[in-house]
């Protein structure tokens, strides 16, 4: 029964308690520095108490997992039912070569695939394209035609697997190969699962491989969020990116901020296209990044949670529940890692693995130790597994639906990430949304970028081996390299392909695309029908960029 009176004393004593002896320890009690700050500029008090949290309204701020606002985690019982999805990321050099490392991870007890591809295959340029030379197979592995794809997912059953393909500006192509691919393995269209990242916004923003406009890009990624709610169900259609945004300088507030500025634009342009927004939101899913403050990053993804949530059932009148949910993968921050002392990166990217986890993510991938001076090589990728098998099945990290829920301070840290991404949404809303505020978004991050780069020289934010504990080292060894001459070999097997096809039933394909692109027609079905025919990406990409133009950054400092 409720008691007044106790719950009086009670508070009177903790008002005692906090001017006298919790004062007077503080009063004397010497401090590492002048002050204690996020990265986002919050604030630290030394000790967390009910006070930081104000009027704390548990319904609404928490909630149970599984209900509004989702702030606690999507699901009633996250990993208790089962664990997040183990994805790493790997794609180099050839589709061979992939396969194989693919093949490897699954052995080792991964359960998803991630794909990434050459720097060529992201821009829509094939192997054979003069601004390839030098690059092909470098960051990625090179898919030129179906026949790489066909090679790519050999012996993989792509019914049973499901594959996240990091790929934005060509992405309607990438997942027309795909399908095609499961057709031939026999799998039905309708049960193959998966992601394509198709964020094209964030490319303008941060990451620079884009290659249309932003209408028709918008344009594309409606197209395949339309055909993929009517023929691919189990798609996400689109995974909305923080992670790049986070690599290239911004701090987490502005992670949240300028992710969930672009979810916004990329809904109300699926909703101005005619679709329904229960239709497709559910298939939304989106990617952050694990970087280096255990709390704050753990509150970033619980304040994401909540504040999507919100924006969904207010702004576009959701009402489903799966369309208010912030669905998520994790990536552990590429930008914290060092080439000195590159074992000390595999501490880093196992508390920022823990964070992920403690976050509520819902699949993760782990960098390996070399990835400031390689590719990572068998031995390092089997030791980021190892990682995240560890936190989930040795640690019990994993045993309770989000553990420090209710912590004053991880609560704190929860209310004020929200109230600062929210400050950001309103300055992008007043701009006119993501797409008119790109550079705005743009100074925020560099100027982010450049004030912590300061602290690294000063040695206020400390990097081990870099700022502090330096050591005298050997040269790395063990590297993983690209061999040089990959790019001819893969200009030879394309040369193969386009011989051995129908290539007067390739340039109808093309020419029907070209003739869908300049009415309101959905691309996906045109684009799907050339790379049957074994039309290449660099093929479908050159003709709509004849149709659609190329984008021009303009540089902003």
């Amino acid at each position: 029964m409720f008691d007044s009176e106790k719950v009086k004393k009670v508070t009177e004593a903790k008002e005692q308690w906090k001017a006298g002896t919790l004062g007077k320890v503080l009063a004397k009690a010497p401090e590492r520095k002048a002050h204690f700050a996020t990265d986002s500029g919050i604030e630290l008090e030394t000790v967390y108490t009910p006070d930081n949290l104000g009027e704390f309204n548990y319904e609404e701020k928490l909630g149970l997992p599984g209900q509004y606002p989702y702030t606690r985690g999507p699901q009633p019982n996250m990993y208790r039912g089962r664990f997040w999805t183990m994805r790493m990321y790997a794609g180099f050099g050839t589709a061979e070569q992939t396969n194989e490392r693919f093949r490897y991870l699954m052995q080792q007890g991964q359960t998803g695939l991630s794909c990434a591809f050459d720097l060529p295959t992201q821009i829509g340029y094939d192997s054979d394209h003069p601004l390839s030379q030098g690059e092909v197979g470098k960051v990625g592995v090179a898919i030129d035609t179906l026949a790489d794809m066909e090679v790519l997912f050999d012996q993989i059953p792509l019914g049973k697997v499901s594959t996240s393909m990091t790929i934005n500006a060509p992405a309607a192509v990438l997942l027309a190969m795909y399908i095609v691919v499961a057709e031939k393995q026999g799998v039905p269209v309708d049960q193959i699962a998966g992601t394509i990242q198709n964020d094209i916004l964030k490319e303008y923003i941060a990451r620079g491989t884009y290659i249309y406009p932003p209408e028709p890009s918008m344009r594309l990624i409606t197209n395949i969020f339309e055909y993929c709610s009517q023929h691919v169900p189990k798609w996400n259609t689109i995974s909305i990116s923080g992670y790049h945004i986070r690599e290239a300088g911004s701090t987490a507030a502005q992670e949240i901020a300028f992710t969930l500025a672009d979810g916004i634009a990329y809904v109300q342009a699926a909703i101005d296209a005619g679709l329904d927004v229960d239709v497709f939101a559910s298939r939304l899913s989106f990617f952050f990044n694990a970087h280096l403050n255990f709390f704050e990053e753990i509150a970033k993804f619980r304040a994401a949670r909540r504040l999507w949530a919100k924006i969904m059932k207010e702004r576009f009148g959701a009402k489903k529940e799966k369309s208010m949910m912030l669905r998520f993968h994790t990536q552990t921050a590429g930008c914290t890692l060092t080439a000195q002392q590159p074992d000390v990166n595999i501490v880093r990217v196992a508390y920022q693995a823990l964070m992920a986890a403690l976050g509520g993510t819902q699949s993760l991938h782990t960098n390996s130790r070399d990835e400031a001076l390689a590719l990572p090589n068998e031995h390092s990728v089997l030791i980021a597994l190892r990682t995240q098998q560890v936190i989930a099945h040795e640690i019990g990290a994993a045993d309770v639906v989000d553990p420090l829920g209710g912590s004053y301070y991880v609560e704190s840290l929860t209310d004020q990430l929200e109230a600062k991404a929210q400050e950001y949404l309103d300055k992008i809303d007043a701009l006119g949304g993501a797409l008119k505020a790109i550079e705005f978004m743009q100074r925020e991050i560099q100027t982010s970028a450049y004030q912590y780069q300061q602290g690294v020289e000063s040695g206020d934010n400390v990097v081990i081996g870099v700022n502090k504990f330096k050591i005298q080292e050997e040269p790395p060894k063990g590297l993983l390299k690209v061999d040089p001459a990959l790019g001819i070999a893969q200009c030879e097997k394309l040369k193969k392909v386009k011989e051995g096809r129908d290539n007067a039933a390739v340039q109808a394909a093309l020419e029907h695309i070209r003739q869908v692109a300049r009415t309101d027609e959905n691309l996906m079905p045109a684009i799907i029908d050339a790379v049957r025919l074994y039309a290449s990406l660099g093929e479908i990409c050159g003709v709509l960029r004849e149709e659609f133009g190329e984008y021009k950054q303009n540089i902003v400092f």
